[in-house]
Order: structure tokens, then C-alpha cells, then sequence
């Protein structure tokens, strides 16, 4: 793919059905899982982009046998009952801020000694939080830069130094933090607390993490509001998991029949789907649109025409596509409770912001979100800061103007390889 892409505007509304790849947070946190797991299991649906390649490469530096077959989206993993096979590692994350986190503690627990480290804006992106947690429970983890709370870190790992089975964790930066953490501990043959600080972002995304982690065999108590945890010492089993399309990438296709008043169909999707993010839909419903909750899809059509003010601290990883929507609605549209997205791929909401100023549109930053209002994009060439999600995000704008072109859209391989083609043969009405 070039350097650039322009973006073709449709000449009708778009129509049709598409199924999205595996959804890449189940992805990485099935993988994750099978590796701690008593057994091989044989995971189907695996999405292949930069962010799985990552996990499933720094697994294999760490001694696990893995069996990864592209085309057919299935990977075999080869549990070890919770132990890591090799006694030194240099991982290399990318800025893949799922597989650093999880892995961090996953190292913490084993037994040797490990590099973690990233890209530059991963070098930018706070892992303090988790790696305090982790001393409290006896690890030994170091930053290369004393003086900073982002990677690269060293992680001197040793199971009999696990000198508490008690620890807390800040909530407000990253649910991630909390998973890695709920994730890691059932293997290390102990029971263990957790107790969450402050306001927990992203609930959706802890919930999904328990329901996993129960599919391979750990039940965890804890209260409705997610505020502590309690895990049992026994570790996981292995099985076959079947991953669900990702409901992060099907809101831009949900996106496009919500600008241009079409209908679109997202196939392996339903209403007791694992992420959270299928209740975008719920948005563009409050905008005008139509839902249909399918026994096997879900269903977006009609065109978002009112602006809405909205929290979307649950589902903030498609704030960012809903901004690009709230463009062509009939009044502002508000995005509050978001102040966590700064601490993405790129400052999200800035970027947001800036991005749809440089194409005409009047837009807002606020400390913890922003505000939209419509008007008809100007032409402009976008910058994607290496976000994935702007580039999908922001390609809605050329659907209905144009003049519309994306910067680096190859980032989109970080959770999409062939999004532009998906979208394309959508828009043609050939998906």
C-alpha cells in the first residue's frame, strides 16, 4: 500500500453484510491464556495483524510451542501449566499495549529474566501503575530510565519470591492493567487479591476478561462493581475457543450506512457478544439510525441525524468513529468521560480534534473528551500518528466528501490488514 490513499466518495448508500476478523483483544487474551493453561488448546477465528503477530512471536521467545496457521485463523497452543519454558527473553511489543501489559505480569511470575520494550510512543505510554502492583506482590521489575513510568523495562521473574498474594491497582488509566493482573495470578499456584483504585475505564473490556478466563476454567468472585477480586490458586485448562469478530472494527462499516443512509450487516455478531463495543450500535440508534439484534448479525440503517451528548468511557475505542459520524449529523455532538484515551496509540482525543479542524469541521477539546459539529469536510490529507483507529476512523469523511486522504494507511494492519478492501467491496456492494 502507498504512503497515501485517497478516498473514493460513494454514490449510493451503502448496503450489504460483512463479517470483521477475530476481535484482537480476545485474540491476544486467548492466546495468553491457552499458554498458561494444563494442555494444548486449539483456538479458532485467530485475527492475524501487527498486534497478534506480536503477542504470538514473544510467546514463542518465551518457550511456548504455538502452531499458527494463517488462512484458516487457527492457532494451537501448547500449554505449560503456567510455567515459561525459557529463562531469558527480549521482547519486542511494537506498541501493542495489550501484549506488553499481559505479558509483564506473565514474566513477573516466571522464572528468569526478561526485556520488554517497544516503539517510541509505546516508550511514551505509562506502565507504572502495573508494575507497582506487581513489587507488592513481590516482583522484581526495573525501567532502563529510573526516572520514567513508560518501557523498556526488565523483569526478573521468580515464583518463590512471591512474597504477597495481596495487591491494588489503579484503575483510571487502563483496564489492561487490571486483566494482566487477573490473568497471570490463577497460574501462580496460590490464591490472590486485587483491589481496584479509584474509577475502573473501560468495564467492558474487565468483564470480557472474566467471562475468558472462567471459559478456561478459573472462576473469580467478585463484587457488581467490580471493585476487588478474588482468585482461586487452581490454574487453567486448555480447550478449543472459537474468537468473535471484532466489534471495535464493525462500527466503521456501522458508520458508513449511518452517513450515507444505508444498511449494514455485521455477521457474527449478536446481542451477548463478549466486547462491549457492539453497543455502539446503541449510539447510532440515539442519532436516528435502526438496529436489528439478529440471531445471527447485527444490523445497522438509517442515517445518524441528531447529535447527541454521550459517555462513552465503555466503549471508547470507537469514540473516535463516532466523532467522524457526528460530522454529518444535524446538530453538535458531545464525547465526555474519554479522558483515557490520551494514553493510546496516540493522545486520541488531541488528535481527533486537531484532524477534523485541518478538514473544515468545527471541533472542541475538552480535558476529558470533545465536541463535533457538523459541516461538510473540506478536502485535506489526514495524519494517522501511526493510530490505526484514526486512519479506519477518519476514512468515513471520504465516503461523503471529496478530497479525502489518509496518511500511513498500512497502520491499519495493526488490527485490520485488509480493512481498505473489506470496505471497498462493501461499498461496490459486493460483501
Amino acid at each position: 500500500m502507498s504512503r497515501s490513499l485517497a478516498i473514493q466518495p460513494v454514490e449510493k448508500p451503502v448496503c450489504g453484510s460483512v463479517r470483521p476478523p477475530g476481535s484482537k483483544s480476545i485474540t491476544n487474551r486467548a492466546l495468553f491464556l491457552a499458554a498458561l493453561a494444563n494442555g494444548t488448546s486449539r483456538l479458532t477465528g485467530v485475527l492475524d495483524s501487527t498486534d497478534t503477530q506480536v503477542m504470538l512471536e514473544s510467546l514463542r521467545r518465551l518457550g511456548f510451542g504455538l502452531n499458527h496457521k494463517s488462512a484458516s485463523q487457527e492457532c494451537t497452543v501448547s500449554g505449560q501449566a503456567g510455567k515459561i519454558p525459557s529463562s531469558a527473553a527480549d521482547l519486542w511489543l511494537e506498541n501493542s499495549g495489550t501484549s506488553i501489559r499481559f505479558l509483564t505480569s506473565l514474566c513477573a511470575f516466571g522464572t528468569g529474566q526478561y526485556r520488554l520494550d517497544g516503539t517510541d510512543r509505546m516508550r511514551q505510554r505509562p506502565i507504572g501503575d502495573l508494575v507497582r502492583s506487581l513489587r507488592q506482590l513481590g516482583a522484581t521489575i526495573d525501567f532502563e530510565n529510573p526516572e520514567s513510568d513508560c518501557p523498556p523495562i526488565i523483569v526478573r521473574g521468580s515464583k518463590s519470591r512471591l512474597a504477597s498474594g495481596t495487591t491494588a491497582v489503579q484503575g483510571n488509566i487502563s483496564s489492561q492493567f487490571l486483566s494482566s493482573l487477573l490473568m497471570a495470578l490463577p497460574a501462580c499456584g496460590q490464591s490472590a487479591r486485587v483491589a481496584v483504585k479509584g474509577k475502573l475505564v473501560s468495564v467492558p473490556y474487565v468483564t470480557m476478561t472474566l467471562q475468558m478466563m472462567q471459559s478456561f476454567g478459573v472462576e473469580i468472585s467478585c463484587p457488581p462493581d467490580l471493585s476487588s477480586f478474588s482468585l482461586p490458586a487452581s490454574g487453567y485448562v486448555a480447550r478449543d475457543y472459537d474468537i468473535e469478530p471484532d466489534a471495535s472494527a464493525a462500527a466503521y462499516f456501522w458508520g458508513a450506512a449511518a452517513i450515507t443512509g444505508g444498511a449494514v450487516k455485521i455477521i457474527g455478531l449478536g446481542r451477548h457478544a463478549l466486547q462491549g463495543d457492539v453497543q455502539f450500535a446503541r449510539a447510532l440508534e440515539r442519532m436516528g439510525c435502526s438496529v436489528s439484534w439478529e440471531s445471527d448479525g447485527i444490523t445497522v440503517s438509517g442515517r445518524a441525524q441528531e447529535g447527541i451528548e454521550i459517555d462513552m468511557n465503555a466503549i471508547s475505542d470507537t469514540a473516535q468513529t463516532l466523532a467522524a459520524v457526528a460530522v454529518f449529523a444535524d446538530s453538535p455532538t458531545s464525547i465526555r468521560n474519554v479522558a483515557h484515551m490520551r494514553h493510546k496509540e496516540t493522545d486520541r482525543i488531541a488528535a481527533v480534534v486537531v484532524e477534523l479542524r485541518r478538514a473544515g469541521i468545527q471541533a472542541e477539546e475538552k480535558p476529558d473528551g470533545l465536541v463535533i459539529h457538523p459541516g461538510r469536510p473540506r478536502p485535506a490529507a489526514i495524519e494517522t500518528y501511526d493510530d490505526h483507529r484514526m486512519a479506519m476512523s477518519f476514512t468515513l469523511l471520504g465516503l461523503c466528501s471529496p478530497g479525502i486522504e489518509i496518511l500511513n494507511p498500512e497502520c491499519t494492519a495493526k488490527t485490520y490488514p485488509h480493512f481498505f478492501d473489506d470496505l471497498e467491496m462493501l461499498c461496490r456492494g459486493v460483501a
